[in-house]
């Protein structure tokens, strides 16, 4: 394979001149891979948590790493630590892009929203389950039903429902005990 930009005789692509990282190079690119690929495969799959993404930042990274490659400086760190900063932006983007397009994520995301939204009880359940317990609590005497009614569906403490029907606390616990008994016992479609 030849090289991408043509060479001087130090290895350095001329396009790029005396500031270069080499990666216009084969030698050079290939020295990088060897070199960091993993470190910055590793931070990708922790900043982004998607082991495909995370490839992906890796090679815009090198893409973006190898256009600029002539602006590279010697004097403000090493090449290690210029391709982190170029992958830390890479991840930004990445992350803003997501943020832009929610509908843009990956497998186990979606897995995630499926499961959320079908544990949302549907409109029609709703419904359907009102009219089950208006049909079931229909086949109770009355007397059972209001007290059911008051302190189950309302949430109303036993003594205020007593003290509302003008009888003992006991005798209104009688009854929801007697009518959720009964409700037990009675077929679950009405």
């Amino acid at each position: 394979m030849k090289d991408a930009r043509p060479a001087d005789g130090r290895g350095r692509s001329v396009l790029c001149g005396t500031r270069c990282a080499r990666l216009c190079t084969d030698d050079g690119l290939a020295a990088v891979l060897a070199a960091d690929r993993a470190l910055l495969h590793w931070r990708a799959v922790q900043a982004l948590g998607d082991r495909g993404l995370a490839e992906h930042a890796v090679q815009e990274t090198l893409l973006r790493a190898w256009r600029s490659c002539a602006r590279f400086d010697e004097a403000k760190g090493a090449v290690r630590t210029w391709l982190l900063a170029i992958q830390r932006n890479v991840v930004v983007d990445m992350h803003r892009a997501r943020a832009a397009r929610p509908g843009d994520c990956g497998w186990e995301e979606l897995g995630e929203l499926g499961a959320a939204y079908d544990a949302r009880p549907d409109f029609t359940d709703g419904l359907l389950d009102t009219v089950l317990v208006v049909q079931l609590l229909a086949r109770l005497p009355a007397s059972q039903r209001a007290a059911v009614t008051e302190v189950i569906l309302r949430d109303r403490a036993y003594q205020e429902v007593a003290d509302e029907f003008g009888v003992p606390v006991g005798t209104v616990k009688t009854r929801v005990h007697y009518a959720l008994r009964s409700l037990r016992k009675l077929p679950q479609r009405a």
